[in-house]
């Protein structure tokens, strides 16, 4: 009977174990040699010897390990952060449960937490997250805790950082550059999905530009351009806020949909009346993260609500006026940003109405459907089924 001697995945995953025990194995012995180097340089009398003998420590593990010093000092940092505050996170490395990416990016989540409480938290409930996801998954997770669970200090950490938004310009070889923002991630976001949703219309057929190069091109000429509002293309962007954040009762974040960014909601809410991005702000509960609301923040209707009020209007909602409604803008009875971007304050009125509108000329009136005040009751009277109708021209 023919066999296989090919690996299994429970064969893989013990490999993996393995592999995680001896990063495990190999810090422990960098720890070990180092503290026991910083023990016996204790005594030496000489401050001077003392201190030259311990700055060679680092230099004298990455000979036996192939490291820098400078690798070597990080994973020493690491290892002392993990294991001295976190000694769940700790024991799972050294049982091989999670790899060394994982302790480092817990490790960076720790030295973000400012309370022990915060720190203990973590170690409590990172474990049964890390042990069964990507580390990309990981990070997010983290991210999001790190936000949650001390959110006064995060959005503090975020306004500082916010201060620190520049572009720098590096000119490279064979007359190209790197153009490089730091930008807040909701503002960066934007931009993407401008770019992304742009770049990927449909192209001349004589236009023989990738996708890449089109986007490199866009961004060119909306940087240069001496009008940007007509470069802007409008994007989607979705949110979602717990409902206490929303409400100003916590501090607290506004996460994008894909996990992949957050920002202080308070931001969220100071751009919104600003561009022609259109976001959606999807409410969910602090608790049970079930979805409380989907809200449409910003000055242009959705495709759909926009479709719903040329279907709901028909034509142009200045009096007198049949221009079809699919010809028409959407217009604010109440402008914007004052008034919301929702069906019952927007109608269709024609290019011409509008400037008019725009200008003070046209006060517009017209409301919107609205039921009457007392019910419409209307009383169906069959004739008898046993007496014959008779039509009886006039």
């Amino acid at each position: 009977m023919a066999t296989t001697t090919a690996p299994t995945t429970q064969s893989l995953s013990h490999a993996v174990r393995w592999q995680a025990m001896a990063e495990a194995n190999t810090i422990q012995a960098m720890l070990d040699y180092r503290d026991k180097e910083m023990a016996r340089t204790a005594l030496i009398e000489s401050s001077l010897r003392r201190k030259i003998e311990r700055s060679a420590i680092a230099l004298t593990i990455g000979e036996a390990t192939g490291l820098s010093e400078a690798q070597v000092q990080l994973r020493l940092s690491i290892a002392d952060r993990v294991r001295d505050k976190t000694p769940k996170v700790w024991d799972a490395f050294v049982d091989g449960l999670i790899d060394f990416s994982r302790v480092r990016d817990i490790s960076a989540a720790i030295d973000k937490l400012r309370r022990e409480e915060s720190v203990a938290r973590l170690d409590n409930r990172v474990l049964a997250y890390a042990a069964d996801h990507t580390g990309a998954e990981l990070r997010q997770w983290l991210r999001r805790f790190v936000q949650r669970v001390e959110a006064d200090l995060a959005v503090e950490r975020a306004e500082a950082e916010r201060a620190e938004r520049h572009v720098t310009v590096t000119h490279s070889d064979d007359s190209m550059a790197w153009l490089n923002a730091y930008l807040p991630s909701h503002l960066a976001a934007v931009i993407e999905a401008r770019l992304r949703k742009e770049a990927r219309k449909p192209a001349d057929p004589d236009d023989d530009r990738t996708v890449a190069q089109r986007e490199a091109d866009l961004l060119v000429a909306w940087c240069t351009s001496s009008d940007a509002t007509t470069s802007a293309v409008d994007a989607n962007i979705a949110v979602t806020v717990a409902a206490d954040v929303l409400a100003g009762a916590a501090f607290g974040f506004a996460e994008s949909t894909d996990g992949a960014w957050a920002a202080p909601a308070s931001w969220i809410a100071d751009v919104v009346a600003t561009g022609s991005t259109f976001w959606h702000r999807i409410v969910v509960d602090p608790v049970k993260d079930d979805v409380l609301s989907h809200e449409y923040l910003g000055r242009f209707a959705p495709d759909t609500l926009d479709l719903a009020l040329q279907f709901l209007h028909g034509v142009c909602q200045a009096p007198g006026c049949m221009v079809p409604a699919e010809r028409c803008d959407l217009d604010h009875r109440i402008p914007h940003p004052i008034g919301p971007t929702t069906g019952d304050n927007m109608g269709p009125l024609c290019r011409r109405h509008h400037n008019l509108k725009g200008h003070g000329l046209l006060h517009w009136s017209t409301s919107p459907p609205r039921p009457p005040s007392k019910p419409l009751i209307i009383e169906l009277y069959p004739p008898a089924p046993d007496i014959a109708m008779e039509y009886v021209p006039a």
